[in-house]
């Protein structure tokens, strides 16, 4: 604090002014400490207003801050709100999607149901709207008609993977497969006979029903195959389309064709198992095996015999429709049997096609062979008589 300004004592000798002019000095200097503390509270009342100015100010700061946070707070619930609404909007699409989809399938359902009577309809009007342009061909659906156009393109994506074989559809390689598992799902009901194929049970069937719907027309003698009528039919064109390459004979058929070769080759891969003959082709042994086992299962209606083949029986059955079929292209007369035929016909010919291998002697008939050979065997069986 700065001193007051300098007192100028009065030399005086007077002790009452002097302890007067003490007094005076004494005041001034409270007085300059009054005045020092009034500065002072001033200062503390300044800093005590800016304190509080401080403190309103920090109050509004944490009024503002508490309005930030719940605008915040107000801005998060907004954009929880809009994140709700744009999901009850997703939702709303998903259902009106939904809905629509399911009209969809609805209108699909109908379709599907129009378009099976309208195929149930063509079954029994028989109606076939999809044709092939290749060959003709009309088929009720198109889905057939693209699987038919296979056979025109060539094309064959399925695959044997056992043989190699290809196939233009998969039922066909599925059914194929057969032939290597031996599955035979399809069972005759009349005598347990079982096949790979529903087509040929149907087939076997008519052994049992009789039927014959192939018929010839220049015989009228009918047929359970169609391919047996074919090859019947060679009997009234003369047509032998199979030669055989050693000794230029002609057969009707391959299998016959096929038969014949193991005479060359002398060969019988099939054995009974109880007497051990041997056959050249399998179904001359099942044929056989039934003498041991006294099956017979095909029996004639006429007079209730019974035989051991179904070839047996249709010529049997000629005995009382008096059938010939077989007709001799040189003289006209007829035969109930082709073997009968081919013997005729030898004497037409004159082919004698059994020839003895000690003399060279030759026969039209085997069972002329068959005596003739007795002679260099030395079996004379009507010596006997003689002596």
């Amino acid at each position: 604090m700065s001193d007051p300004e300098p007192y100028r004592m009065k030399h005086t000798e007077d002790p009452e002014e002097q302890r007067d002019l003490i007094e005076e000095s004494e005041e001034s200097e409270e007085l300059s400490e009054v005045k020092e503390e009034s500065e002072e509270l001033s200062e503390v009342k300044e800093e005590r207003e800016e304190l509080m100015e401080v403190k309103e100010e920090s109050e509004e700061l944490s009024e503002v801050e508490e309005e930030s946070e719940e605008l915040s707070e107000v801005e998060e619930e907004s954009e929880e709100l809009s994140e709700v609404k744009e999901e009850t909007e997703e939702l709303r699409e998903v259902k009106e999607e939904s809905e629509e989809l399911s009209e969809v399938k609805e209108e699909r359902e109908e379709l599907s149901e129009v378009k099976e009577e309208r195929e149930e309809l063509r079954v029994h009007t028989g109606e076939k709207p999809f044709t092939c342009d290749q060959c003709g061909k009309s088929f009720t659906q198109k889905p057939n008609l693209r699987q038919h156009m296979k056979i025109h393109t060539g094309e064959k994506p399925h695959t044997c993977d056992q043989c190699g074989k290809r196939f233009p559809y998969k039922q066909s390689l599925q059914i194929h497969m057969r032939v290597h598992t031996g599955e035979k799902p399809h069972t005759c009901d009349q005598c347990g006979k079982r096949f790979p194929y529903k087509q040929s049970l149907q087939i076997h069937m008519r052994v049992h029903t009789g039927e014959k719907p192939f018929t010839c027309d220049q015989c009228g003698k009918s047929f359970t195959h169609k391919s047996n009528l074919d090859v019947h039919r060679r009997v009234h064109t003369g047509e032998k389309p199979f030669t055989c390459d050693q000794c230029s004979k002609t057969f009707l058929r391959t299998l016959n064709l096929k038969t014949h070769l193991r005479v060359h080759m002398k060969e019988k891969p099939h054995s009974c198992s109880v007497c051990g003959k041997s056959f050249s082709i399998l179904p001359y042994l099942h044929k056989h095996e039934k003498i041991h086992t006294g099956v017979r299962e095909y029996m004639c209606f006429e007079c209730e015999k019974t035989f051991v083949t179904a070839s047996s029986l249709k010529q049997h059955q000629r005995i009382h429709t008096g059938e010939k079929p077989y007709k001799c292209s040189h003289c006209d007369k007829r035969f109930s049997h082709s073997s009968s035929l081919k013997t005729h016909e030898m004497i037409h010919t004159g082919e004698k096609p059994h020839t003895c291998d000690q003399c060279g002697k030759s026969f039209s008939m085997k069972i002329h062979l068959k005596r003739h050979m007795k002679i260099h065997a030395v079996e004379k069986p009507h010596m006997q008589y003689l002596v």
